[in-house]
């Protein structure tokens, strides 16, 4: 497990060699530190045609549109014949999250999902394993006699995009695929909206329900992405039901926090979410980035930082706290953080694609470092409460916001490395809390 962040010497602590001094209990011995999540796994496949091409299977320039599975392996089948493909990428927000997560964490994580019994070598499902970090364990996956989930991105002649959807099987999910143990020893269980939005008849729903009701037997946060402003705009109070009901920490971009909670404001759409969930995490473009938790009244640490305006006063005032869920507060205390985009943001934004995905598994990693650390030195003072973050709000923030910049600057929403061992444009202080 790789520490989140810049960590000066006091941050760490034996890991590999551990000090004799701290002897670890059977169950210590045992236990591991990993995320799992539930995907609709698809590869997002991107190829140049002419608008002879786009007639002949039936699609409008500049427009999205979803195709059966017969027209998707026709269309396939033509490209990979002409070669005409330029990328394929391993998509899916939540297949993306996890990547970024063992990347940066160097560490396990399990991704739920389907995947074709059958896999070509060269072809769409072979493409998803080899741009998965070997980090992430697939053992679990369901097999299915079809094709995953494929995003065709067809470029024209004049440069524009036409969307070609073919779901496949990527909604075939059995619940009884949802491996208890998995979810029972997890940090955290990461789901996203797309799940529970599916055709009659498709077992993803039940499968997702299941997962969740795992997760709150063995009391494993469950965290969701809301995915696009589209899916919570057409109901948004089954989705604030939803998250009072099953989540601990829901992750957005500005548009959806408006969806959600009807603030253009993403610092009052972060608090009202607190209504129903511990933790937020909320980017907002070149505005930045936001959280907003629980800490224990007791506990609460001020900021060093510039107290920053806003619509709520001075919101930043105790940003060096720790995060906790509000049922683990005896007086819970509402915490905020916001950070302006790291370095003013990228120079040329390559990808916008993945940002998101890219802070949230910056905030697992914490997480997962946190109980990573108490199974490791239990006795340790950061465990004198049940912490949710390893790191302070503000720290966090930090992380999350270096992540997403490196993500906006590669093509691909998944990192190919882990963030550099030094900063050469920062100053050591940085990291400090």
């Amino acid at each position: 497990m790789k520490f989140p962040g810049k960590r000066k010497s006091k941050h760490y602590f034996p890991v590999n060699a551990r000090d004799p001094l701290l002897q670890a209990t059977q169950q210590e011995q045992e236990e591991g530190s990993w995320v799992v999540g539930i995907d609709q796994t698809l590869v997002d496949i991107e190829a140049k045609v002419d608008d002879d091409f786009l007639q002949r299977y039936g699609l409008s320039a500049g427009h999205s549109l979803v195709i059966d599975d017969a027209t998707a392996e026709a269309l396939y089948n033509e490209l990979m014949r002409e070669a005409l493909i330029s990328h394929q990428f391993a998509g899916g927000t939540i297949g993306n999250t996890l990547h970024n997560y063992s990347v940066l964490a160097d560490d396990r994580s399990v991704l739920l999902g389907v995947m074709c019994n059958n896999i070509q070598i060269g072809g769409y499902a072979y493409r998803y394993l080899c741009n998965t970090s070997s980090r992430m364990d697939l053992n679990f996956l369901q097999g299915v006699d079809g094709a995953i989930g494929r995003c065709f991105t067809l470029i024209g002649e004049q440069g524009e995009r036409t969307f070609a959807i073919s779901p496949g099987l990527m909604n075939q999910l059995q619940a009884n695929s949802i491996p208890e143990e998995v979810i029972a020893g997890a940090s955290a269980l990461v789901l996203t909206s797309y799940l529970v939005r599916c055709q009659p008849g498709e077992p993803m729903p039940e499968a997702t329900l299941r997962a969740i009701d795992y997760a709150k037997k063995h009391n494993v946060p469950v965290v969701l992405t809301l995915g696009t402003k589209y899916v919570i705009q057409d109901n948004p109070q089954f989705w604030r039901d939803f998250l009072r009901d099953h989540v601990s920490i829901v992750a957005m971009n500005e548009e959806e926090a408006f969806a959600l909670t009807g603030e253009q404001d993403p610092l009052l759409a972060s608090n009202m979410a607190l209504d129903w969930v511990d933790l937020v995490l909320c980017t907002a473009g070149p505005t930045g980035l936001y959280m907003a938790g629980f800490t224990e009244e007791e506990y609460k640490r001020k900021t060093n930082h510039p107290l920053l305006p806003g619509a709520l006063a001075e919101f930043n005032q105790y940003e060096f706290s720790r995060a906790m869920r509000h049922k683990d507060c005896d007086q819970p205390l509402r915490i905020f953080s916001h950070i302006a985009p790291y370095m003013g943001g990228p120079e040329k934004i390559m990808n916008t694609n993945g940002a998101g995905d890219g802070a949230l598994a910056a905030l697992l990693h914490d997480i997962t470092a946190n109980n990573f650390h108490r199974q490791k030195v239990p006795n340790s003072s950061k465990h004198g409460r049940a912490y949710l973050t390893y790191s302070s709000l503000a720290q966090v923030c930090k992380y999350a916001n270096r992540v997403s910049y490196q993500v906006l600057n590669q093509h691909s929403p998944r990192l190919t490395r882990g963030l550099p061992e030094r900063e050469d444009s920062l100053e050591e202080s940085y990291w400090d809390r």
